[in-house]
């Protein structure tokens, strides 16, 4: 790994949550905002190739000591403007962001261009619509954004994230949707290749391919050098979309979560034979009407035990795997 491309930890398991937040919420937001940041993880830009550039997130689930600063988000400085790949967890981080491309650049940012719309990923978009930029993102998106989950997620993270995320904080749909597998936006003469890997990690899943310098900004498709937070992922077509993946002229990926990486064949490869495993494993057991937890302890995990988050993230895999094959049976 080369000094530009270099990194720091491995990332977070987005934890799907359901409750409901409180005015207390919105009114602990001026408390104590510097003693907060003082602990909280500093943003350090990393450069990928000429004029591409990430910020990595810690770790971590998200919290208020860490800003909801769990993710991963990108930008691209072209001839006449910006294009930011995902907006990241909360409005404040989004800002800072903005003040770190700034050290760069004058030059506007004139789109915001989502790999999927968990909110890890998309709390800061109301920064960037502030702006004035054009936020992209797969129309597969528009029934989840609108959907209870969305704004029940919202309203949780509105007490548990206080006070980076409060009453101010809101959902920002996309104002340019785009629709079909593949799609090519051209912006101040650079190519960005969207590359719909749905229905994989979520439904909306668009990878982001920059064919002149070879740089993937896969989003939550990879999770590198950790256990993926699978969900109720469609992991049959997340495993076919990673196929797909495996056949660009990749030099340098960026993902969701995690440190850019050098080795992008190994790293998808390894999400993929993790994916393949859980349907192997817990296909069997469906298929044999095994109890699931008699099922899970009899697995052997061991190739993937050592890897982070493991223990947090890999049993609610399973399970979510297991049910995903008994509905698949024939």
């Amino acid at each position: 790994m080369t000094s530009w491309a270099g990194a720091a930890l491995r990332s977070f398991v987005w934890a799907a949550v359901a409750a409901t937040g409180t005015a207390a919420a919105h009114d602990a937001a001026p408390r104590s905002l510097t003693a907060q940041a003082v602990s909280a993880p500093v943003m350090e830009l990393q450069q990928v190739a000429a004029n591409v550039f990430f910020v990595q997130g810690v770790s971590a689930l998200g919290s208020a000591a860490n800003r909801n600063f769990i993710s991963n988000a990108g930008f691209v400085i072209t001839h006449d403007s910006v294009v930011v790949i995902d907006a990241l967890g909360s409005p404040a981080l989004a800002e800072e962001l903005v003040q770190k491309i700034r050290t760069l650049t004058p030059k506007p940012i004139s789109h915001v261009l989502l790999t999927h719309y968990h909110a890890d990923h998309i709390y800061g978009l109301q920064v960037f619509e502030a702006l004035g930029a054009k936020i992209v993102a797969h129309a597969q998106a528009r029934e989840y954004i609108n959907s209870e989950t969305a704004h029940l997620r919202l309203e949780a993270s509105r007490k548990d994230l206080a006070p980076w995320v409060d009453r101010s904080t809101r959902l920002v749909p996309a104002n340019q949707w785009v629709a079909g597998d593949s799609s090519t936006l051209k912006v101040g003469g650079v190519d960005f290749v969207l590359q719909h890997m749905g229905p994989s990690h979520t439904a909306e899943d668009t990878a982001i391919f920059l064919p002149q310098s070879g740089v993937l900004f896969i989003g939550d498709v990879v999770f590198r050098n950790r256990i993926p937070y699978v969900g109720q992922a469609d992991s049959r077509h997340w495993i076919a979309a990673l196929d797909e993946l495996l056949k660009l002229p990749v030099k340098v990926m960026v993902p969701g979560h995690g440190p850019a990486s050098e080795q992008p064949r190994q790293d998808m490869q390894l999400t993929r034979d993790y994916l393949h495993y859980l349907r192997e494993a817990m296909g069997k057991a469906a298929a044999n009407l095994d109890p699931f937890d008699e099922a899970y302890q009899a697995t052997d995990w061991s190739r993937f035990s050592a890897y982070p988050l493991f223990k947090e993230a890999n049993r609610m895999n399973a399970y979510n795997t297991f049910l995903l094959m008994e509905q698949e049976k024939p």
